[in-house]
């Protein structure tokens, strides 16, 4: 007999394997509650009818893994989807010792024993919103003539700059751990392949404890030719985000609401968008915030969190972009118009960065003397060779995957990931 996931159960004789979640062994009966990746189901073992089972649930344990055979039938009594089998075979797969954690164990003590979280419900949910999310970003930048990529992550010559990254060994050489996909998107577009995107990991060798800040996450960057302005990235990446949020709620916003108490707002189109100096100008009347002239180039994180309160404020939105950033603060391969003004932008959600996107800079002159200008020419000089042989004008941005899901949910970067790594996180 073939095993049928529990979401599948109908009244009649199946087979059924899970974990043990709940377990309840009376003088004449046992209930147990097995649970899968689908769902729960009671088992009822009546012990006068079934004697060889007693020996076996006598050894039971929660958390072990078990099979039963047997009689599904309908019941009224039973709230797990009114479904309650009678078995007629049961074999212990797998004994579970005393389990380590608890629900409300601290959170660096649930990573010790990350596989055993990971079974709990908020985590499969979690997880299932990930897949969600993903394909349904997949679907639609195939639809619109986008091809997947997967670009290497042991690379040459740092990512971005000379800091925050992993050295290795590599041979007789050192290489580094890519911190984005960002030269070899650009290499795609020079290769005439127009539309691309890739979902991989990224590495970042910074020592932030934060809440939001991970040294390895998952990336979901894209990038595309022929643009006319950092309009039609911003443009893309709304409508790429109002579609995956409005599958999101469709599979999964009622769990989402009841286990998390967050609610899926799909966002209305186009986003808001505000250029730097006026968010600025808007915290200070508003909620009398004010940094000091030379930090207004860049969004603090006070300012990046206060956001959040006045995009709802003023736009009724969830969603702002902010453009209009001192060059300085940008990475070199943004364009920058007459005016030396990056055109690029951040996209906050919830009073969190989540993307920093832009119209690159195709030609070859500009860009190397902009890599000059922050002291990296010798440090890109593999990545400029890229531009000496034609390049369409384009842009793209990148998304957090892990970071995405930390906003739906309201859970740290920690609990988003299948596994975390961070400053003084190596294991499991």
């Amino acid at each position: 007999m073939e095993r049928t996931y529990i979401k599948d159960v109908a009244p009649g004789v199946c087979r059924v394997s899970g974990f043990v979640e709940n377990f309840r062994n009376k003088k004449t009966m046992a209930f147990i509650v097995v649970k899968d990746i689908t769902g729960k189901l009671q088992v009822t073992v009546e012990k006068e009818k079934h004697p060889e089972m007693i020996e076996l649930l006598d050894k039971l344990t929660p958390q072990s893994v078990v099979t039963f055979e047997g009689e599904v039938v309908l019941s009224e009594y039973v709230k797990m989807g009114g479904k309650e089998m009678y078995p007629t075979v049961m074999r212990i797969e797998s004994l579970a010792e005393a389990i380590p954690i608890k629900d409300d164990s601290e959170i660096d003590v649930k990573m010790d024993y990350r596989w055993i979280d990971l079974r709990r419900d908020v985590n499969h949910l979690m997880l299932q919103l990930q897949t969600t999310l993903t394909a349904a970003m997949r679907e639609f930048l195939v639809e619109r003539n986008f091809v997947e990529i997967h670009t290497p992550k042991l690379i040459g010559a740092a990512s971005e700059s000379g800091s925050d990254v992993f050295e290795v060994k590599y041979f007789d050489t050192k290489a580094y751990l890519a911190q984005s996909p960002q030269f070899y998107k650009q290499m795609a577009m020079a290769s005439g392949l127009e539309r691309i995107f890739e979902t991989g990991p990224v590495f970042r060798a910074e020592k932030s404890y934060t809440n939001k800040h991970a040294t390895e996450f998952t990336g979901f960057d894209l990038e595309f030719s022929y643009i006319d302005s950092f309009e039609d990235v911003m443009k893309m990446e709304e409508e790429l985000l109002a579609y995956a949020l409005a599958k999101v709620k469709e599979a999964h916003g009622e769990q989402i609401e009841a286990m998390f108490g967050t609610p899926v707002v799909v966002p209305t189109l186009p986003f808001p968008r505000m250029k730097l100096r006026d968010v600025y100008k808007e915290l200070e009347e508003r909620y009398g915030y004010t940094v000091p002239d030379e930090l207004k180039g860049d969004l603090t994180t006070d300012a990046e969190r206060m956001t959040k309160k006045l995009c709802e404020e003023k736009y009724g939105h969830e969603f702002l972009f902010i453009t209009d950033y001192d060059a300085k603060e940008r990475a070199f391969y943004h364009m920058r118009d007459a005016q030396g003004v990056p055109q690029g932008y951040d996209l906050i959600w919830r009073g969190v960065e989540i993307t920093t996107g832009a119209q690159r800079e195709h030609r070859y002159d500009v860009l190397k003397k902009q890599a000059e200008e922050k002291g990296l020419a010798n440090d890109v000089e593999f990545y400029l060779q890229f531009f000496k042989y034609g390049c369409p004008p384009h842009g793209g941005f990148g998304i957090g995957i892990d970071r995405l899901t930390m906003l739906f949910l309201g859970l740290s970067i920690k609990e988003v990931q299948f596994l975390f790594r961070g400053p003084n996180r190596l294991t499991p």
